[in-house]
This record gives structure tokens, C-alpha cells and sequence, in this order.
């Protein structure tokens, strides 16, 4: 099983709008890096995404933790035209990828409510 996980900075705060523009930024670009075989798999299976939260630093352990593991990722700074500041990193994209896997680096972190 694959699986997707987008992980928000929780200390920012953002609106509900910019937030889910932040997360499918982040959802979009992982994707692009992903594993075509590993991609069309999580496309067939309905495409899982989790969301959860950490703080900017969690954040940045994982992206380390993605580029050991070879995980598709991609990391999201705003471009600070509307609600941030120009850089202000908002999300990271994980996978699609196995399940397991990406469990190795987001396992622990609380989900987004």
C-alpha cells in the first residue's frame, strides 16, 4: 500500500484557504518526484494523503530524513504575495510512496484538525 503525506507548519498561523493551497502545493510538487511505477500504484489504490502538523524544525528533520530514505519530497516556501512573508516555509510533500516507509519519518507527528 502508498500513501502520501503532507506535513503543515504548525507555527504559523494561516487561513483555512491558504493552508489547503499550501498543502496542495506541497500534495503536487512530491508528486512530480515520486517513482512513475510507484506513482501510477498510489493513483490505482485512490491516492491517500494524510495531513499532519510540526514545527518548522520537526520539519526539516524529516526532509533530512527523506533524502536517507530516497523519499520523493518537496519542501514549500511562499512566494509572500498575499498572507506570509516571502520564504516562509508552509509544507513538505512525502511521497506517494510505501507506506511503511514514509512511516519511518512521519509516524510520531500529530494529525492537522
Amino acid at each position: 500500500m502508498y500513501k502520501q503525506v503532507i506535513i503543515i507548519n504548525s507555527g504559523i498561523k494561516m487561513s483555512r484557504g491558504k493552508l489547503a493551497a499550501q498543502a496542495a502545493h506541497a500534495s503536487v510538487s512530491a508528486f512530480y518526484q515520486a517513482n512513475l511505477g510507484i506513482a501510477k500504484a498510489w493513483k490505482r489504490e485512490g491516492q491517500k494523503k494524510i495531513v499532519v502538523k510540526a514545527s518548522l524544525h520537526e520539519m526539516k528533520k524529516a526532509e533530512e530524513k527523506c533524502k536517507k530514505l530516497k523519499l520523493a519530497h518537496a519542501l514549500i516556501r511562499d512566494a509572500g504575495l498575499t498572507e506570509l512573508e516571502p520564504g516562509t516555509v508552509t509544507a513538505l510533500g512525502i511521497g506517494p510512496d510505501e507506506e511503511e516507509k514514509i512511516n519511518r519519518v512521519t509516524g510520531s507527528m500529530k494529525l492537522l484538525k
